[in-house]
């Protein structure tokens, strides 16, 4: 059987954070179902702190950003608007002249 490859120290290009030897894992050969390890207790100190480290990753919009997606969200809001009262409009027209035939006859 083939070894699998394994990749060496080397650093993430995006974080420069150095990561450690990757082996591929492997279960045992005689082993039909592998065990769980149990449940650890949640611990909410530790929860926190991680929420932290997550919110210091976050990358925030800058204000022309936002001010561009806005005025975007804006103009779609309002053509939609303008399509829907035509299409609305045409329909009820429609709807009444079909209306007026169907009476007159």
């Amino acid at each position: 059987m083939k070894k699998p490859d394994t990749k060496t120290k080397t650093v993430e290009p995006g974080r420069k954070v150095a990561i450690g030897k990757i082996n591929v894992a492997q279960a045992p050969a005689g082993a039909a179902a592998v065990e769980k390890a149990p449940k650890k207790p949640f611990n909410p100190a530790k929860f926190f702190k991680e929420v932290q480290v997550e919110a210091k990753r976050i990358t925030w919009t800058s204000r022309k950003e936002v001010w561009i997606t806005t005025v975007m969200v804006l103009l779609m809001v309002i053509l939609a608007g303008v399509f829907f009262f035509v299409v609305d409009g045409a329909l009820g027209f429609l709807t009444n002249y079909v209306t007026k035939i169907g009476l007159q006859g």
